[in-house]
């Protein structure tokens, strides 16, 4: 085989792999509503119901009701081993720092008390991590506003994220 004949298959090759990679992508937007749609977990803060390398699939809230731990106690729902739902947000809606994967405790109107008796300066989510002692507000970030939200996780797959962690 010649070299134009090497250089037209690997272009073919290319072109193929492009094609699949860009219809998974579509395929996945168009199925959860978000992007990203999945993401690797980069810490041990939901431990023991979430590791670092863990793959996390997500579904946009706009298309998943938001369970809090206070709510899902309540009415006994649970996902990834405990109430309530996690969710993937952006602290203070910041979209160049590192998405944070932690569970929604509860609800607050904008001047309730957050968990360090402080008035939230707005209205959103309480989140903390499984494995963490403390309460992500007002650490991390102010209450988390929907709109600050990537997505509610729905699974996982165990250790698939390292190779995202070993190249982001």
């Amino acid at each position: 085989m010649d070299i134009k004949a090497k250089t037209i298959n690997l272009l073919k090759d290319l072109l193929s792999t492009l094609i699949i990679v860009a219809v998974v992508v579509v395929a996945g937007i168009a199925i959860t509503g978000t992007w990203p749609f999945m993401v690797a977990v980069e810490s041990g803060s939901m431990i023991p119901n979430m590791y670092k390398g863990d793959v996390v699939f997500l579904v946009s809230p706009d298309r998943a009701r938001i369970i809090t731990w206070d709510e899902g106690k309540e009415i006994g729902y649970k996902s990834f081993g405990n109430y309530g739902d996690v969710i993937v947000y952006y602290p203070n809606g910041i979209k160049g720092r590192t998405p944070i994967i932690h569970r929604a405790m509860y609800w607050v109107e904008k001047g309730e008390k957050m968990p360090n008796g402080e008035p939230a300066p707005n209205s959103g989510y309480i989140t903390k991590g499984d494995h963490n002692a403390v309460y992500d507000q007002p650490y991390l970030s102010n209450p988390v506003k929907k709109e600050w939200i990537v997505g509610v996780a729905k699974f996982r797959i165990p250790f698939v994220g390292y190779f995202r962690l070993i190249f982001g």
